[in-house]
């Protein structure tokens, strides 16, 4: 008499009872799956060290062209709000390194909580970006060749609609209005170029912050589902890296733009 063997159930992927649930069927192990995740975003970040790193030369060639200028300029930007904003980022970070720890540790309540606190820290950090960026509009502290920068060579060659919205050119702020009118007048035009840097360098690292509000929308998403666990924090911790950069970013940002004189 013959037999037969049962064949083993086998899932979607073609795996046995023993595959891993978050296994991808392209990887062997939970371990490479991970290393190679790693390795994709260390090797992703690389490249955003590179994109900054080329603005940075930039800032640094115009720096050593013209100290002065940079000095002179980086007291229109205004110090407490910059503190404020790497305060908020630095303890935004602590929350998304606790959320690694939470999802690690399958404590899905702190994870959620950690990933609410750091997506808050984000907005709070974009809203007073916003106000930052409101105020160098309305004072008219803009980069060489804006419409309605007050860093022009002929400092009465300005729109009429700038004098009436542009507390640069008001009486009223009469000692704001002769430091800019009574400084030289290429001087005055150079003044432009450390804003041009200024509303780069911060631009884009505001974008980056908007990515990972993003990012951090999606990954609360994931975690109200449950989706994470001891098995399965991967998305977590590359999420916190990207983050952990994007405040990297300003910590270097914040001392360059805000604190040279």
């Amino acid at each position: 008499m013959s037999t037969t063997t049962t064949p083993e159930h086998s899932d979607d992927h073609g795996h046995g009872h023993d595959h891993p649930e978050h296994l991808a069927h392209h990887f062997e192990s939970l371990e490479q799956q991970f290393d190679a995740g790693k390795l994709g975003i260390w090797a992703f970040l690389l490249t955003e060290v590179l994109f900054f790193s080329a603005l940075f030369v930039a800032y640094t060639i115009y720096r050593g062209n013209y100290p002065e200028v940079f000095r002179f300029a980086s007291q229109f930007l205004d110090t407490n709000m910059g503190a404020l904003n790497t305060i908020v980022l630095l303890f935004s970070s602590f929350t998304i390194a606790w959320g690694v720890r939470n999802a690690m540790l399958g404590q899905t309540g702190l994870l959620k909580m950690n990933l609410v606190i750091t997506l808050i820290c984000a907005g709070g950090f974009m809203m007073i970006k916003k106000m930052e960026y409101e105020h160098k509009f309305h004072e008219g502290t803009l980069w060489a060749g804006h419409e309605n920068t007050i860093f022009r060579l002929d400092p009465n060659d300005v729109p009429e609609d700038m004098k009436h919205h542009s507390t640069a050119w008001d009486n009223r702020n009469g000692d704001f209005t002769m430091a800019v009118k009574d400084l030289d007048p290429e001087f005055r035009q150079k003044l432009g170029i450390f804003f041009g840097i200024y509303f780069c360098l911060t631009g884009l690292h505001g974008i980056h912050v908007l990515i990972g509000m993003i990012l951090m929308v999606w990954l609360l998403m994931r975690a109200m589902k449950g989706e994470f666990g001891p098995t399965n924090f991967n998305a977590i911790d590359f999420g916190a890296l990207y983050w952990h950069l994007v405040d990297l970013i300003w910590i270097f940002l914040f001392p360059l733009l805000y604190l040279i004189s």
